[in-house]
């Protein structure tokens, strides 16, 4: 049976140990965020040789610098310079072979508050109610409209080279999706509807999303519902990657946790996943840090390691299910 492909985050100039960990952890994927400097052809192609040579497959590729710019999103001085240099950031990832890059409208970033803790862990917090009274990030207040507006003309000046390049744009929705603005700003994606909207403007193909399963459970009902949109948009091919995480609670306030830690059942989640049918990668996103140096790669072990066996379990369901119904007991793990 065909299944979800796991990744995991690789430096941009990875050592050949990292890549090695990458290969024993029995990853299918790795993805990477290169610098402003390394977005040209030939580094990427470099890199995704190097992958290439220990069974990898470099599935998606980031930039910070034009995946999270202010000057795109809020319509600032040097916004057509700052797409062009995404524009050309496409091109390039097409000629290299690289079909996945991701970005996300947060012109100041992921939002957090001081952190929490997951047995025992540091891990990322958010108390919305004290976001909400931090000052304006850019000076003023931004309307709904401005927003959507200027969404509108990156996707008119992005999707045509998209999809001549063969590249496919991922998504994220904001985190955390606060329905109400965060430093004057509106959150453009914090829900079912709002991604709808978002594919709507595109009308193309190229764009896809990055299913965040934490934000999704961060927002709650006001996001949507969890397992209506992992089988509605894998129905659609828009889902090209998921971040796979759990967190305490939805807002007003959370904690992100361990996989097994948090309010979700994420088995329940895996198994959607599975039966609709989903193919593209699975990360662990976020993860709470592990104590200590010596567990140095420890966070990313545990969560891949758990995604595998909720994988697996999943894979065998209907079977399993099956044997049920007969009275055999089966122990699944």
């Amino acid at each position: 049976m065909s299944r979800p492909l796991l990744s995991m985050f690789i430096e941009p100039d990875p050592s050949e140990d990292e890549l090695l960990f990458a290969g024993q952890l029995g990853v299918d994927c790795v993805y990477t965020w290169v610098r402003p400097e390394q977005r040209a052809y030939d580094y990427l192609a470099r890199l995704r040789e190097r992958v290439e040579a220990h069974g990898l497959r470099l599935y998606n590729v980031g930039n910070i610098a034009v995946a999270k710019n202010d000057k795109i999103h809020l319509a600032l001085p040097g916004r057509d310079q700052a797409i062009a240099d995404f524009q050309a950031f496409v091109r390039d990832l097409g000629r290299a072979g690289i079909g996945v890059t991701t970005f996300t409208w947060e012109p100041t970033q992921v939002w957090s508050s001081a952190p929490g803790e997951s047995r025992g862990a540091q891990a990322r917090a958010v108390d919305l109610d004290e976001m909400l009274q931090r000052p304006y990030t850019h000076g003023r207040p931004y309307s709904e409209d401005e927003i959507w507006a200027n969404y509108t003309y990156f996707m008119g000046q992005m999707m045509p080279v998209c999809e001549d390049a063969g590249v496919r744009l991922a998504l994220h929705p904001n985190d955390p999706p606060s329905p109400r603005p965060l430093g004057g700003i509106p959150c453009l994606i914090h829900s079912f509807d709002t991604y709808r909207r978002a594919f709507a403007i595109a009308d193309s193909p190229a764009l896809g999303m990055e299913f965040c399963c934490g934000c999704w459970l961060e927002g709650g009902a006001g996001f949507g519902d969890i397992f209506e949109g992992i089988r509605t948009f894998t129905a659609e091919n828009r889902i090209l990657i998921v971040h796979f995480r759990n967190v305490t609670a939805a807002l007003p306030r959370f904690v992100e946790t361990f996989l097994d830690n948090g309010y979700m059942d994420m088995y329940r989640v895996m198994k959607t996943f599975v039966q609709a049918g989903y193919r593209g990668t699975m990360i662990l996103d976020h993860t709470p840090k592990f104590a200590g140096e010596y567990a140095k790669g420890g966070g990313a072990a545990y969560a891949i390691g758990y995604m595998r066996a909720l994988m697996e379990r999943a894979q065998r369901w209907p079977r399993d299910a099956n044997f049920s119904k007969v009275g055999i007991s089966v122990t699944t793990f």
